[in-house]
């Protein structure tokens, strides 16, 4: 019996990684993963990176990456039938400002409020103070510069909301208008 069986009772890595990303109530990172099964990083990486692969060629679950920490998360594809199941209300639709606020600190995380305002070209902390009652923003410190300005980044919630695993699958800034077909079929923008 090998080192890495002994201490994972004979069960395969990613069974157990499955096992304790589903009971954990929150993101955890791979560090915490590997001190808690007592087998190194890299192997940790790598048994996530083929259960990821295992939950491509499903619909119904999948890893959320964020901030250097990984979710078991359900499918975005399933969010009616779940909505459903559960009794829940329809996601809310956000304005046309919250949208265009999200991106640019999805885009430019960590990023200040005037920042964001001087992009946008007018005042966003009603719309910005709005996104982090819904959990899509989240305060990450302060700034050095005159008042220090608090940064802002996005959420897992964020991620969630519109359907993707990471920051990396937000479509390039510089690609035309079909790589934004994947946000319009999750409902979240209109033609």
């Amino acid at each position: 019996m090998s080192e890495q069986s002994e201490h994972l009772d004979g069960f395969p890595l990613e069974e157990v990684l499955e096992g304790l990303l589903f009971i954990a109530t929150s993101g955890v990172t791979v560090s915490q993963l590997a001190e808690a099964l007592h087998v190194g990083p890299d192997e940790i990486r790598s048994a996530l990176k083929e259960l990821e692969q295992n939950y491509a060629s499903r619909q119904g679950l999948r890893l959320q990456w964020h901030a250097g920490r990984v979710q078991l998360t359900t499918s975005p594809e399933l969010s009616p039938l779940i909505e459903r199941f559960l009794g829940l209300e329809a996601t809310a639709r956000l304005s046309r400002a919250a949208l265009e606020t999200l991106a640019i600190v999805a885009y430019k995380q960590p990023v200040t409020r005037p920042s964001v305002d001087a992009i946008r070209g007018v005042n966003s902390d009603g719309v910005m103070k709005n996104l982090l009652s819904k959990g899509l923003l989240v305060e990450m410190g302060r700034s050095d510069g005159p008042g220090r300005p608090i940064f802002y980044g996005t959420t897992e919630d964020f991620l969630q909301h519109f359907g993707i695993s990471s920051l990396a699958e937000l479509p390039n800034l510089e690609d035309d208008h079909e790589s934004l077909e994947p946000i319009k079929k999750n409902g979240v923008l209109k033609d």
